[in-house]
């Protein structure tokens, strides 16, 4: 079974390979399919190439930059991309805070803040999860506290990812403590250097320190940077959710790590010096794989295709769920058919994560494992496994 798509969309899809081919840089791509992005630097020059050419937030309003794609258009988008190992941009940026100040934020607020986050001139980060609100985001213990014309912030964030190279922050807070836990909370946008902030790496069980802590210790925030109105941030927040759930099945990521363990499978041999494509049970999992791609594929089609006026379809938990068991179903194929050369890994340094050993073991192979291990987030962040299977239930099925 393949898609087909019309000869217009072909075009549009040839148009946007020729882009990310020759406009791209090769070299920032070949780090991307390495594995070893140098950041911030390429994934600043990717967003400005990309923003220059109008393709960075085609899912935008069209006055803010946004290209009115149809549902189609948008999966080629997200799928040639992947092929053409271009990095994802910032999804803090482009999927996350974009979206909800252009929904809900004032007319200042978007002229202050869109072209400057569709061009990466800030680089945002998500304060949202905390040390005892994690999947359920509700129960947020920050607070904010109204004096004149700030808010004064006290609290703790954790797993702020990418943090550490941040300008500012999203930040939900604790407006009203005295009514429903959802109903008393308001999203607050404030630079990372402000008095009061400060920021802790945690190191991951890759080695690497992709994530974070920040603390805030009478933060004064200007109640101009208050998202909408005083607590409607849970709307936002489950506003801004829907729409990382819709992109973060990553289907053309993964296929692109399965064409990769397909082409390892034929060129790293057993012990009896057959290629390990031989396999059947390896060959299965590929073709397993392959085909779940594949379903999945037509679901996210299908889901994107139902969503109205921009806003997120609940059956984007779907995809969250679907998507995520898939890439690390992909990373484990990749690892097992690294075999015994996965085993050695590097420390890594935290100025250059992705590291490696000055050994004989290939370094794809040894990278194999820590990203394994990296990838076991996926089926935690933009909302658990658990917590994606009670959105399906509730707001899908209705049960």
């Amino acid at each position: 079974m393949h898609l087909k798509f019309s000869s217009s969309e072909e075009a549009f899809r040839d148009e946007l390979r020729t882009f990310f081919t020759t406009q791209i840089p090769k070299d920032l791509r070949e780090r991307e399919a390495a594995g070893k992005l140098d950041y911030p630097d390429d994934i600043v020059t990717l967003s400005q190439i990309m923003n220059s050419a109008g393709y960075a937030v085609p899912h935008w309003p069209t006055e803010w930059g946004g290209k009115d794609w149809s549902p189609i258009q948008s999966h080629i988008y997200r799928e040639e991309m992947s092929l053409a190992s271009v990095p994802e941009l910032l999804p803090f940026n482009i999927s996350m805070i974009g979206p909800v100040i252009a929904q809900f934020g004032s007319q200042e607020l978007k002229e202050r803040f869109l072209p400057k986050t569709a061009n990466l001139d800030i680089w945002w980060c998500q304060g949202f999860s905390e040390p005892e609100a994690g999947s359920d985001l509700a129960s947020l213990k920050t607070r904010a506290v109204r004096d004149g014309d700030h808010y004064i912030v006290n609290g703790q964030k954790t797993w702020t990812t990418l943090g550490q190279f941040a300008d500012w922050i999203f930040c939900l807070c604790r407006t009203d403590p005295d009514v429903k836990k959802q109903a008393g909370i308001s999203m607050l946008l404030f630079p990372m250097d402000t008095p009061g902030v400060e920021l802790r790496p945690i190191q991951l069980i890759d080695g690497g320190y992709e994530v974070n802590e920040v603390f805030f210790d009478n933060v004064r925030v200007p109640v101009e940077n208050l998202v909408g109105e005083e607590n409607q941030g849970w709307t936002q927040a489950k506003f801004l959710l829907g729409n990382e759930r819709s992109g973060i099945a990553r289907i053309g990521y993964t296929k692109k790590k399965l064409a990769r363990a397909k082409e390892l499978a034929r060129e790293v041999t057993s012990a009896d010096g057959n290629p390990l494509i031989a396999d059947p049970l390896l060959a299965a999992r590929l073709a397993e794989l392959e085909n779940e791609i594949l379903a999945l594929e037509l679901t996210q089609l299908r889901v994107v295709a139902s969503s109205a006026d921009g806003k997120p379809n609940p059956a984007s938990s779907l995809l969250k769920l679907r998507g995520s068991q898939l890439q690390q179903d992909a990373m484990e194929l990749l690892a097992d058919i690294a075999g015994p050369d996965s085993l050695p890994v590097a420390a890594l340094d935290p100025a250059a994560p992705n590291g490696s050993a000055d050994i004989l073991a290939p370094e794809w192979a040894q990278l194999s494992v820590p990203t394994y291990l990296n990838y076991r987030k996926v089926t935690i962040y933009g909302g658990s496994s658990e917590v994606q299977r009670q959105i399906i239930d509730k707001a899908v099925l209705g049960l």
